[in-house]
C-alpha cells in the first residue's frame, strides 16, 4: 500500500500527440479509484503526462491545464519557417524539423518549476537510490536515430557527457516528443565527439510498458500501461506535397509501431483509449473533441478496472516468468566454469 492507504500502481504512458488528452482521462479514474502513482514512464505525449506526475500534479491539476492551454502555440515556426511555400520544405532540409519546439519547452519547465522540479536530482527516489531501474521516479523513452538506439532517460545521457542527475526533466521530454519531421530534433555530441540526432521515443518504442519488469521475481504492485488506440473513425493524413507527405509518413509510422504485437501479459494490464478521428498534431483541435477524448480516457479506465484483479494477473502471467528465471539462474550456476 502507499501513503495515506493508497494501493500503489506503477504506470507507463503511450505516445500520441494531442490525444495524450484521453491519458490524463484514465489517469484520473486510476486516481480516483485509490491508487497512486509510484514510479512512472512515457514516450512522447505520454512523458508529458509521465513528468508532470512525477512532479506531483494531481490528475484532477492535469485536467485544469490542459483545458486552459493553448495547443496551437505548440507550432512555433522560425523565420525561415515562415516564407510561402518553400519556407516549410527549406525548413525540414536545413533544420530537420518544421516547427522549433521551444514554446513547449517553455511551458513545462514553467510547470515542472511550479512543483519545484528541475533536474532529474529531484526525482531521486531515496528508498531506490541504489537501483537503477528505480532510481527516478520518472524514466522518458527517445530515440537517438544517429546511433540507432533507444535512450532510457535520464541514464542514457551518459552517453553524451552528462551526469543522469543534471538533466534538466523538460529537456529530457522535449528529446522525446520530438516528432520526425515535425519538430526539429535535439542535437548531442556523444563520447566520440560525434553529432546525435534525438527524436520521438515513438521511432523505437511508443508504448514500453515492460520498463519497470525485472523478470526476477513478483511485482509488489502493478504496472497499467495507458495506451491510445483509433477507432472506426481513425483520422486520414491529407497528403497534398512533399511536406505533407513526409509528415503523414512520420505519424504513421509512430501510430502504428507497437500496434501489431502486444503479449497478452501486456494486453492484460494495459488501458485501452478510443482516440476516435482526433489526429496526432491536431493541435486546433476543437473543445468538444478535447472533451470527448478526455471521456474517452476515463470510459476506459472504468471498464479496465471493474475487470481487473492483481492476484490473478500474477498467478497468469507473473509467477511462471518468475520461475523460469529462478530456473535459468540455477543452471547456470549449476553448469561448470
Amino acid at each position: 500500500m502507499g501513503s495515506g492507504g493508497k494501493k500503489k500502481v506503477d504506470a507507463v504512458f503511450e505516445g500520441g500527440g494531442v490525444r495524450g488528452i484521453g491519458l490524463v482521462g484514465a489517469a484520473a479514474v486510476v486516481e480516483e479509484q485509490g491508487y497512486a502513482f509510484e514510479n512512472v514512464a512515457g514516450t512522447s505525449a505520454g512523458a508529458i503526462v509521465a513528468s508532470l506526475i512525477a512532479a506531483g500534479y494531481s490528475t484532477a491539476e492535469l485536467a485544469v491545464i490542459l483545458r486552459e492551454v493553448t495547443y496551437t502555440k505548440f507550432r512555433d515556426p522560425s523565420l525561415l519557417d515562415r516564407v510561402p511555400l518553400v519556407g516549410p520544405l527549406t525548413s525540414l532540409l536545413l533544420e530537420k524539423g518544421i516547427y522549433e519546439g521551444h514554446y513547449f519547452e517553455r511551458w513545462l519547465r514553467d510547470l515542472l518549476h511550479a512543483k519545484g522540479v528541475r533536474t532529474f536530482r529531484d526525482l531521486v527516489m531515496p528508498e531506490h537510490a541504489d537501483e537503477p531501474r528505480y532510481r527516478y521516479r520518472l524514466q522518458v523513452v527517445a530515440a537517438d536515430i544517429s546511433n540507432g538506439v533507444l535512450l532510457h532517460l535520464p541514464h542514457d545521457i551518459a552517453r553524451y557527457g552528462m551526469a543522469p542527475d543534471d538533466l534538466e526533466v523538460e529537456r529530457a521530454v522535449r528529446m522525446s516528443m520530438s516528432i520526425p519531421f515535425f519538430y526539429e530534433p535535439v542535437k548531442l555530441k556523444d563520447a566520440g565527439g560525434r553529432e546525435c540526432f534525438i527524436v520521438d521515443g515513438g521511432v523505437l518504442s511508443n508504448f514500453p510498458v515492460w520498463i519497470f519488469d525485472d523478470g526476477t521475481s513478483e511485482p509488489a504492485w502493478p504496472t497499467f500501461g495507458f495506451r491510445l488506440v483509433n477507432g472506426a473513425a481513425s483520422p486520414r493524413n491529407k497528403v497534398e506535397g512533399p511536406v505533407s507527405f513526409i509528415l503523414a509518413l512520420a505519424k504513421t509510422m509512430l501510430s502504428a509501431h507497437d500496434a501489431r504485437y502486444t503479449k497478452d501479459a501486456d494486453f492484460v494490464r494495459t488501458i485501452a483509449v478510443e482516440s476516435g478521428d482526433v489526429g496526432t498534431t491536431e493541435f486546433d483541435l476543437r473543445p468538444d473533441k478535447r472533451d470527448r477524448l478526455y471521456e474517452s480516457g476515463r470510459e476506459a479506465a472504468r471498464a479496465f478496472l471493474e475487470d481487473w484483479d492483481f492476484e490473478r494477473y500474477k498467478k497468469a502471467f507473473r509467477q511462471k516468468k518468475s520461475e523460469e528465471s529462478r530456473g535459468r539462474r540455477l543452471r547456470r550456476a549449476a553448469s561448470p566454469p
